[in-house]
């Protein structure tokens, strides 16, 4: 082997390295891409599920069991007291409700909840006072996902004479 084909030699095997380098490359980031992308995913379903169960519940403390016809008779926001997950009984219980989920061999995620009454007009704002919708925001978060996951909705009380 003469001199010049040593270089080419030695030039293939950088070209080469080259490539090998970067395909590993693309795999490591293609894998991270993948893992955040699950992470999301599992954050959105563990918010769509306090969400439905928030909505499987009464709207109100005091709708519970008996009708309300005035926004004054509806409770303030917050769990009564004693009630302690999973046993809440309405809605607003779930305000300030906090809870790490470790059940997913994949990562903990870390679940917060708030509960508003909401202005019908501009369901953005929060209102003080008592009205017959209430917006919810679940915020899931975990040290393995780059973003924090925030779910809303907003629940009314109808009654039908």
């Amino acid at each position: 082997m003469n001199t010049g084909q040593m270089l080419i030699t030695i030039a293939a095997l950088m070209l080469l390295t080259l490539v090998i380098l970067r395909v590993n490359n693309n795999f490591l980031s293609t894998n991270t891409i993948l893992m955040e992308n699950k992470f999301g995913v599992l954050a959105v379903s563990l918010a769509t599920s306090i969400l439905e169960e928030a909505k499987g519940k009464a709207f109100d403390h005091n709708t519970d069991t008996n009708t309300v016809t005035s926004s004054n008779q509806l409770s303030t926001i917050g769990p009564e007291s004693g009630e302690v997950y999973p046993n809440f009984n309405d809605f607003d219980d779930f305000n300030g409700f906090s809870k790490i989920d470790s059940t997913l061999p994949s990562a903990p995620f870390k679940i917060e909840c708030e509960v508003h009454y909401i202005n019908p007009s501009n369901p953005n704002l929060t209102t003080g006072s008592k009205t017959w919708h209430k917006r919810m925001n679940v915020t899931v978060s975990s040290d393995f996902m780059q973003d924090t996951i925030r779910l809303t909705s907003i629940y009314s009380y109808f009654f039908f004479r």
